[in-house]
């Protein structure tokens, strides 16, 4: 189980390591490239686009061919792409190789998240969970800092071929420490027909729904900061390429130590509790920086706290409501993993470049995007038919939608 919790966390590196160690370039790539803020937004909204498709193709395969097979071929074409990106000679070759790297990258996400549920569930699957997602914070913790390092002693296409390097280290975790979870007799045969029928299935359990969005608009919320946090730290908080960096980085700092308390906690709180808590933070953090922004009251000493209490929510939310959502449909794990990143990466895609829409000095729109998914995350728990009144509705161990009918 140790080398496989380390093959998973590296599989989940590629993620964030993909869209966060860059960000520092984003004013220069806009002046090489001869583009504005929306521009180089594009980038990340096209590997985002890449990763919602793969999600769709990857879950499935997983599903029908086992998980080993299509998480490799994911990380090897992921390597390839990324390697491309370090020579693209355009943005516009840019935003295609951005999209194959996302849509081959998702095949590490969605498959491990399907692996986890495999070999684990309930609140081992929730403690697990909060274990990799504090290891794989160690990854938005360096990539701003080391993305920072690299551009400034070797420009912005050195950074891809770093990410090449570490697609290849998770390329060789996966050969070696990730074994064939989902045995022959559980494999899905009957192709398109019954991917659709476990898609309608998946989607029919109100529970799950519920979850999925609390995690979607949980990742839309970070999405939003993810794109608009340089010209946040650098333009309107005033701050250099290095001190930005340091502060992104702190911000993960906060969400993986609020995994690991998370973790830890299973157990002896429930997976739900944690869950409503990191909602409330995101949201009372989020409308604070947004009412500061619109009164013009923003400044480092008030912003970056703030920020901590967003990011340690976060942390709680993410988690929990991934192994919440998939305690709910243990016989299509593939599926319903596929469809909580489809999600993820598709609300992620819409919301990068609007938050650059009201220029490069103003952090009203990042802020008002990160409040809304906020506050659409707390309504999605609340109107999912599995907590009310604050708590849990009881289930038996193991029942699912169909055992309920």
């Amino acid at each position: 189980m140790p080398l496989l919790t380390a093959a998973l966390a590296l599989l989940s590196f590629i993620g964030p390591l993909s869209t966060d160690m860059y960000l520092p370039a984003f004013p220069r790539m806009a002046d090489e490239l001869a583009t504005d803020a929306s521009g180089v937004q594009l980038t990340l909204t096209a590997f985002l686009v890449g990763m919602t498709l793969g999600h769709l193709v990857f879950g499935p395969l997983s599903d029908r061919y086992g998980r080993r097979r299509p998480l490799l071929v994911g990380a090897v074409v992921c390597t390839v792409g990324t390697a491309l990106c370090a020579v693209a000679p355009s943005l516009g070759w840019l935003v295609a190789l951005r999209f194959l790297t996302g849509f081959s990258g998702a095949a590490g996400v969605v498959i491990s998240r399907a692996v986890v549920s495999d070999v684990v569930q309930g609140a081992a699957a929730a403690r697990l969970f909060g274990v990799l997602m504090t290891l794989a914070g160690i990854a938005p913790i360096i990539a701003p800092l080391a993305g920072g390092a690299v551009i400034g002693g070797f420009g912005w296409r050195a950074v891809f071929w770093v990410l090449a390097g570490v697609s290849a280290l998770v390329t060789l975790a996966v050969v070696i420490g990730v074994p064939e979870s989902l045995p022959a007799r559980q494999r899905h045969t009957g192709g398109v027909r019954r991917t659709a029928g476990a898609v309608r299935e998946v989607l029919g359990d109100r529970a799950y729904v519920g979850y999925t969005l609390a995690f979607t608009f949980g990742f839309g919320m970070l999405f939003c900061y993810i794109a608009g946090s340089p010209f946040l730290l650098q333009n309107v908080l005033g701050m250099g390429v290095g001190a930005s960096s340091v502060a992104f980085s702190g911000g993960a700092v906060v969400a993986t130590l609020s995994s690991a308390v998370g973790a830890r906690l299973v157990g002896r709180v429930a997976p739900e509790a944690l869950l409503r808590r990191g909602l409330s933070a995101m949201l009372a953090g989020s409308c604070g920086l947004l009412v500061l922004a619109l009164g013009g009251l923003l400044s480092v000493a008030v912003c970056l706290p703030l920020l901590a209490v967003v990011c340690g929510g976060f942390g709680l939310v993410v988690a929990n409501s991934a192994a919440l959502a998939l305690a709910r449909v243990p016989g299509a794990s593939g599926v319903g993993s596929a469809l909580l990143g489809t999600a993820q990466s598709a609300l992620g895609a819409v919301v990068a470049p609007l938050v650059g829409l009201g220029g490069e000095h103003t952090a009203v729109p990042l802020f008002l995007g990160m409040t809304l998914c906020a506050g659409c995350a707390v309504l999605s728990v609340f109107g999912c038919g599995r907590v009310v009144a604050g708590r849990a509705v009881p289930r038996a161990p193991g029942q699912t939608r169909r055992a309920r009918h």
